[in-house]
């Protein structure tokens, strides 16, 4: 009888994870060119499959992820207006890639953990796609 409830239990929690899975809302990121003089950058709109991250990456014309200078608390589902406090001095014309990163692995729930090619608490992907976008600093 307790291996019943075992296996029943396993299969109520595995039927719940995916369920919760295939209801999560499907990642997003929107922003915009901005002025970041104040030391901030900002994401309009983003929308998360589970809590996470808006994470900040400096990059280039070859559109690759590089160095973090900013990031900011996400809530699973859709956050708006999300600031992030730049880390690292950004100048006008920079390009920035916002994007969508997980509260996975890592040693501790709500601290940001990440760094460049690490798991921990890495990008969301979509069919093997970052969920980002590229902006310029102004």
């Amino acid at each position: 009888m307790t291996r019943f409830l075992t296996t029943a239990a396993a299969l109520c929690l595995s039927a719940g994870t995916a369920f919760a899975a295939a209801h999560a809302p499907a990642p997003a990121i929107e922003g915009s060119d901005q002025d970041v003089s104040a030391g901030t950058v900002a994401a309009s709109m983003v929308v998360a499959p589970q809590n996470g991250w808006l994470v900040v990456h400096r990059t280039d014309a070859d559109m690759k992820p590089g160095v973090v200078v900013a990031h900011a608390p996400l809530r699973m589902g859709e956050n708006t207006d999300v600031a992030a406090i730049l880390t690292d001095e950004v100048k006008p014309g920079e390009m920035l890639m916002l994007m969508v990163h997980g509260e996975d692995g890592g040693m501790a729930k709500g601290q940001f953990e990440y760094t460049l090619g690490a798991k921990e608490d890495g990008p969301i992907k979509v069919d093997g796609n970052l969920v980002m976008t590229v902006i310029t600093a102004q």
